[in-house]
């Protein structure tokens, strides 16, 4: 197991990364904005279950394979940008009214188990997509690893956790952030459509900034 100095900074090192610029949290940014903190959540929590299973591929050593195969990676980059392409043109193309649209004043009301799965199924996917995380992964866990302190795999998925926990903590506040913000623009339909825009723009940005990225 690592120390607990070794976690404490492997924690604040993931805050720090969490902060950052980047798709996660801009996903959950825009999202939050204009469906709620509520599904903000969700897809927090989708995120974060695509880290599991970023971690328990760098602790089966698949990262690796992931690392080394042009052609895989390429595959996993090409259905990221797709979705994310599907995500721009939703949000390109959501009907707005006076009070917001319909779709998403219901869904700030009343989330369902049935459409909270669904928007923590689309976290998981937006997560899981991206290959650059999981060779981020590769590289970045095992720096905090120390044979001399028993299984490496099993320190991985510490690791992974603690991870996971900063990334719950701080997505999770921009989340509740942007989603108490967005229902501020509900009242206008105005910003509202605006803000259908600019999340069809960052999501198509993030779509060809993952087709174009390299290992």
């Amino acid at each position: 197991m690592p120390t607990l100095q070794t976690l404490i900074a492997f924690f604040g090192v993931a805050v720090l990364l969490g902060l950052s610029p980047g798709p996660d949290n801009l996903f959950v940014l825009m999202q939050s904005a204009q469906r709620g903190w509520r599904v903000g959540l969700c897809v927090v929590l989708g995120l974060c279950l695509g880290l599991v299973g970023h971690t328990a591929a760098v602790a089966m050593g698949l990262a690796a394979m992931v690392a080394t195969s042009p052609m895989l990676f390429t595959a996993i980059k090409l259905c990221g940008a797709a979705y994310l392409l599907y995500l721009a043109w939703g949000a390109w193309r959501a009907p707005v009214s006076a009070g917001g649209s319909v779709l998403q004043q219901s869904e700030r009301d009343r989330l369902t188990w049935g459409s909270a799965l669904r928007w923590v199924g689309r976290g998981t996917v937006m997560n899981l997509t991206n290959p650059k995380v999981l060779i981020f992964f590769l590289a970045f866990l095992p720096q905090f690893a120390d044979p001399a302190r028993g299984s490496l795999a099993l320190q991985v998925v510490v690791l992974g956790c603690v991870f996971m926990l900063a990334a719950l903590l701080v997505f999770g506040s921009i989340a509740c952030g942007s989603g108490l913000f967005g229902e501020l623009l509900l009242r206008s339909a105005h910003a509202q459509r605006w803000l259908n825009r600019i999340a069809a723009t960052v999501f198509g940005a993030l779509a060809l900034r993952l087709a174009l990225v390299q290992r």
